[in-house]
């Protein structure tokens, strides 16, 4: 595998990529994208040229991978990776040979290329995915630690089953849309320390919560578990994910039935596909689980990755400013881990699925995933270069989230996540 690697990292293609870019020829993701007055169709990217994959396929370079030369002209990229990751690795080496620097078929023919290739700033990216399935986990020691001493105390900062599971909650999928999709601030319920009785109007505690989310590319039955070795199988890729959350809704709300109009109001991803295969080089072990996980969550194989991961708040008319810099590889259940507890009862799962991983925070100052953390509850306000303060966001702010991998002269990213938090909606009966 070291030896596959190193060729790997050593590619090189004839499209230009900058030195910082998320999309080597070594990532090769895929998303969805239409140009003005165009369908929507599917696409990869290397550097920032967005690859018209239909125009691909149909010009006959994709010819003998046993793939339906439309399977690229749907609106999203379920029937695609209904074919199974072995299909996906095959389309991206072979993506990966016609755009090395070496292969003159489609690099000398400019007219091809009028066809296939399009500046990334010419494009409209769409949600990638059609998603049937939502589930959010609460997978980071450090995330739930600091909110249970936020809301209980030190000692009983985990509940007793936390060490045990992944918890998890199903979510709303409707309204999980691609970056650039501005979010009203949500109407609802809240409560008061001091009142007796609810109040109804707009949230006052927007946050985000940086997350990542992997995308399911198989079916299976009920009464069909998925086991843990087998669990990375069953998925085609991940995604940045920006689960917003309306803390002072969410207080008054979950109990005892968990998160509901707090979390449902918008939810926010990378429109780029990032595939398993492409993260192969950044795998690595997660943290030391203890006490030792039950047989049907534990496996040999490390399941985390070194994903960077970081948080700009952009204030309306002013420069973006770092509140966060966090890393995936910190996440105490992993994906294969949650998958397998998500079947293990026979729960079937479906292609297109997301499973979020809950908010990433990390150990030490500044690598809280929340403005809940960040700020403590709002103890500890955010100064922002303009001379305001944030405890949580404020409307026309703008959250931006970005992720990458890095090792050696090998960068695979994921772009970034952007959120423009609008003034809610008044409410009339």
């Amino acid at each position: 595998m070291e030896v596959v690697m190193e060729v790997v990292e050593q590619l090189k293609s004839w499209i230009e990529v900058g030195k910082e870019s998320d999309f080597p020829i070594q990532n090769i993701p895929f998303g969805i994208f239409k140009t003005p007055g165009g369908s929507a169709r599917a696409a990869t990217r290397i550097g920032d040229t967005v690859i018209d994959l239909n125009a691909l396929a149909q010009q006959g370079f994709l010819d003998g991978l046993d793939i339906d030369h439309g399977i690229f002209r749907y609106e999203t990229l379920n029937p695609f990776m209904a074919l199974g990751r072995p299909v996906c690795r095959k389309v991206r080496q072979r993506i990966a040979e016609i755009f090395e620097a070496g292969n003159p078929i489609l690099r000398d023919d400019a007219e091809w290329q009028a066809d296939i290739l399009y500046p990334l700033h010419s494009v409209q990216m769409l949600m990638p995915v059609h998603v049937g399935d939502y589930t959010d986990f609460y997978s980071s020691i450090e995330h739930a630690t600091n909110v249970g001493i936020m809301f209980r105390d030190a000692a009983n900062a985990l509940f007793p089953n936390w060490k045990h599971l992944p918890v998890g909650y199903h979510g709303r999928s409707s309204s999980i849309v691609v970056s650039g999709t501005d979010i009203y601030r949500p109407n609802g319920q809240t409560k008061s320390d001091t009142s007796e009785t609810p109040d109804f109007g707009p949230s006052k505690q927007v946050d985000f919560e940086l997350e990542m989310a992997f995308i399911t590319c198989t079916a299976t039955g009920l009464g069909q578990p998925v086991p843990v070795e087998t669990a990375e199988d069953h998925i085609f890729g991940m995604v940045i994910f920006n689960d917003l959350s309306a803390r002072d809704i969410q207080k008054w709300e979950y109990v005892p039935l968990g998160p509901f109009l707090a979390k449902n109001f918008g939810s926010v991803i990378s429109p780029w596909v990032v595939t398993l295969d492409a993260m192969e080089p950044f795998r690595i072990a997660g943290p030391q689980q203890d006490p030792v996980v039950l047989p049907y969550l534990r496996s040999d194989k490390p399941h985390n990755f070194d994903v960077q991961l970081e948080v700009f708040i952009r204030p309306e008319n002013q420069q973006e400013q770092l509140v966060c810099r966090s890393n995936y590889r910190y996440m105490y259940w992993n994906l294969a881990q949650q998958l397998a507890h998500q079947t293990v009862n026979g729960c079937n799962i479906n292609v297109g699925d997301m499973y979020a991983s809950g908010t990433i925070s990390g150990p030490n100052p500044g690598t809280q995933g929340s403005m809940l953390e960040i700020a403590w509850k709002g103890t500890r306000p955010v100064r922002m270069a303009d001379g305001s303060e944030r405890k949580f966001i404020n409307d026309l702010d703008t959250v931006i989230m970005r992720g990458y991998c890095v090792k050696e002269n090998l960068r695979i990213g994921f772009g970034e996540v952007v959120t423009k938090i609008l003034p809610a909606i008044p409410y009339q009966s």
